[in-house]
């Protein structure tokens, strides 16, 4: 481990995110909102931090190895929503405790969207602002972003780019140089941003409410500047931009780039991750809208679809905005789409949950081993996209998949001793393990009334869920830190 390396790279990114705080100063400056002072500190605050970091190990030239990479990774995710919670703790009308804020703040940069805040639409506009941008930027990763625009950290740029970026098709870069790609994915990202944010306002939101909802839409994300989110507007026209852009945000960003290059939408078709990305995402729209209009929730069989595939794509793409209160929808449909969010969307993407890839690969597997049932001696293939995978890819969703599991219900465990109830508890997790945000029973609306206790927990899960379980864990092997 290079202890010099890992600090100089922390400084920098500490650095790199107390400049993020000069927007929301800025309207806090101009609206006059009271927060000023908050956010000005807190710029001081993690700017001086980070400086104290790189001035003394500022010539360190060292190369970084990938086990560099997972704790620099994890160290800064943890740093980050520790120092992103300042600000909310510091503004006086929120009065938050540190689990609260801390809560809030990796919230909003693992782009999970659960909140523990009730009257947003009484809070400072910088407060609502510096929520959306925290999920914007976290959305594709400021690991990526420093990547991309800092020359000094593309010696190493590589092994920081595999441990942050999610998914098992990781290592296949777009461009020859990892400076290139990640250039490549923000501007992929920011063209998609600006799209939202235009298509927003050409539907009647202010400006205000078209820029930051366009944040959270791209990233992912699920923050609003309303109590009552996509609601609020009660406006087909942007429930209908909303469900477009999280589809889209929802898919590689590989597939983009390279649609993008070859000014062709055939790498959408010829991907086998994307067609079962959109097939299950329209089954889970007809089931919801059917659903609801067979049960008589909503007579009108168009509010009944419109509805059914706004909350679908939200939830299945790990979004989390709402326009209806689906945990009192009828039957299966609230449990439904929670198990949506498990599949979440493809790798990637900005979206959370295990990633449709690896359900894809499961499949596959489980379909293997009953041909080999049938034909013991057969030699059979996994294909994606034609081509045959790798065995090592295999073992490695199965691994994958049983680590899921099994962190999955010591959290489960560990959240239902803090004293919440069997639905509130595992819909809590799967909320935040998935980076969803919205949740069941008690956390159905927000996450203020819960002990402070589980919210670090449940912290700790949306971390987990955001790295994709291996980055943070494999922290905490003891062969890690002897190799």
């Amino acid at each position: 481990m290079r202890r010099q390396v890992i600090q100089k790279i922390l400084g920098l990114l500490l650095s790199i995110f107390s400049l993020a705080l000069l927007p929301p100063l800025l309207i806090a400056h101009w609206t006059r909102d009271g927060a000023s002072s908050a956010f000005a500190i807190a710029i001081v605050a993690i700017l001086a931090a980070g400086l104290l970091l790189w001035l003394p190990v500022r010539k360190v030239n060292q190369e970084m190895k990938l086990r560099d990479g997972f704790i620099v990774v994890v160290l800064f995710w943890v740093v980050l929503g520790t120092s992103g919670s300042i600000p909310f703790m510091l503004v006086d009308g929120l009065k938050m405790s540190a689990p609260d804020a801390i809560f809030e703040s990796l919230s909003g940069l693992t782009t999970t969207g659960a909140t523990v805040i009730v009257g947003l639409d009484y809070l400072p506009p910088s407060i609502l602002f510096y929520r959306q941008l925290l999920q914007w930027l976290g959305g594709m990763g400021i690991i990526v972003l420093a990547v991309a625009i800092l020359p000094i950290l593309g010696v190493g740029g590589m092994q920081l780019y595999r441990a942050e970026t999610p998914g098992p098709m990781k290592d296949a870069k777009l461009t020859p140089r990892i400076t290139e790609t990640a250039k490549a994915l923000w501007y992929i990202y920011l063209g998609l941003t600006v799209a939202c944010a235009l298509a927003y306002l050409a539907a009647g939101m202010t400006v205000f409410d078209a820029i930051s909802h366009s944040f959270s839409t791209v990233a992912i994300g699920g923050f609003s500047t309303h109590d009552l989110s996509l609601g609020y507007f009660d406006n087909p026209v942007i429930e209908a931009i909303a469900v477009a852009f999280m589809f889209v945000a929802g898919i590689n960003f590989s597939l983009h780039f390279l649609a993008w290059r070859y000014r062709n939408t055939k790498p959408y078709f010829y991907d086998s991750e994307f067609r079962m990305y959109s097939g299950f995402t329209l089954a889970v729209c007809l089931v919801c809208g059917i659903g609801l209009a067979v049960t008589h929730y909503e007579d009108d069989w168009l509010q009944a679809f419109r509805l059914g595939i706004f909350q679908a794509v939200s939830v299945g793409t790990t979004t989390g905005f709402t326009t209806a209160s689906f945990q009192n929808w009828p039957g299966f449909l609230p449990l439904l789409l929670l198990f949506a969010s498990f599949v979440g969307a493809c790798a990637g993407s900005t979206g959370g949950g295990i990633k449709v890839i690896r359900f894809l690969l499961l499949y596959k597997q489980g379909r293997r081993e009953i041909q080999r049932l049938i034909h013991p001696n057969a030699i059979i293939t996994i294909k994606m996209g034609g081509r045959p995978v790798n065995n090592r890819v295999v073992d490695a969703v199965w691994g994958f998949f049983a680590t899921y599991v099994a962190v999955f219900a010591a959290l489960l465990l560990s959240v239902m001793a803090t004293g919440l109830d069997q639905v509130t508890a595992f819909s809590a997790v799967a909320a935040c393990l998935n980076n969803l945000g919205p949740g069941l029973g008690e956390v159905s609306a927000h996450y203020g009334e819960i002990p402070g206790s589980t919210k670090l927990l449940l912290s700790f899960a949306m971390v987990l869920g955001r790295l994709e379980i291996f980055t943070l864990l494999v922290l905490l092997t003891p062969s890690f830190w002897r190799s």
